[in-house]
């Protein structure tokens, strides 16, 4: 009797995607995690379809864009003019967005396809760099504007059967998104991003977190160490609560595969494989 090879599970990435287009504009504070997103695709395989769910994009109800041919968002300001340039061609994927509507809507939860939309920066600049010929591709996921963490746990939860397909989820945000401590050029060191990073780390990561102990820490990661110093606002840390989602059933914990100071503060990349 011969036995059946164990199907392969695509992984489930939470990247940060810099400040704006600062990683293509060969900005220093992003040297590391340009390397980074430079290399991190020869770890990924090579998926038929990338989905990626965007700190840039909320609505009232989950929306895919459904386009063939989506054009590029600029969705930035007060940047050279190179900046509202660039080109990444990837085409939509319609077939996908379809399933993705199903798998969503089969959850229990109202979604809506959206044939209009581009691709915004939470996009391009990330996969510019980590899959530059633009030949895969790719269909963005709205997050929701109310910013429910165990929502957008259960959103990604809805499309774990996508990891069956060689559909390779993609969160993209920053795990540290406090805009005035970017660019702040006060003298005082704050210690604020590293013990949120150390924290979200943790939780993401440790084996002997139960699964449900890791869901209500996320659920309620407000109460994790200089969380609000960190997040402001919330919707660039969501997106790993959809990637939590899709991967938890088969994959609880992730592996950190960057952890490296952006802009001055500490932002980590998270991987589940």
């Amino acid at each position: 009797m011969t036995s059946q090879l164990p199907e392969t599970l695509s992984p489930v990435l939470y990247l940060p995607h810099g400040g704006g287009p600062l990683p293509l504009l060969g900005d220093k504070g992003h040297e590391d995690l340009v390397d980074f997103l430079k290399v991190i695709s020869s770890e990924l395989g090579e998926p038929s379809a990338i989905l990626v769910i965007s700190a840039h994009w909320e609505e009232e109800q989950p929306t895919i864009t459904g386009g063939a041919h989506p054009e590029l968002i600029y969705d930035y300001y007060g940047f050279p003019p190179e900046s509202y340039e660039f080109q990444y061609l990837a085409p939509g994927e319609p077939q996908l967005a379809n399933d993705v509507f199903e798998l969503i809507e089969n959850s229990g939860v109202k979604a809506r396809l959206d044939d209009r939309r581009g691709f915004d920066h939470g996009l391009f600049v990330p996969l510019e760099l980590m899959y530059p010929e633009a030949h895969i591709p790719c269909i963005q996921l709205s997050l929701l504007k109310n910013l429910n963490p165990g929502e957008h746990i259960a959103l990604g939860k809805s499309l774990a059967a996508l990891r069956r397909k060689n559909v390779l989820i993609v969160g993209s945000g920053l795990s540290f998104h406090n805009m005035k401590a970017f660019f702040s050029k006060g003298s005082e060191t704050m210690t604020g991003d590293e013990e949120f990073d150390r924290w979200l780390t943790n939780v993401c990561t440790n084996p002997e977190i139960s699964s449900d102990e890791r869901e209500k820490q996320l659920v309620n990661w407000e109460n994790a160490p200089s969380a609000r110093y960190c997040h402001p606002r919330e919707e660039h840390l969501l997106p790993l609560h959809v990637c939590y989602g899709a991967a938890c059933a088969e994959t609880p914990t992730a592996k950190v595969v960057f952890n490296r100071k952006v802009m001055g503060q500490q932002v980590s990349a998270l991987l589940w494989r």
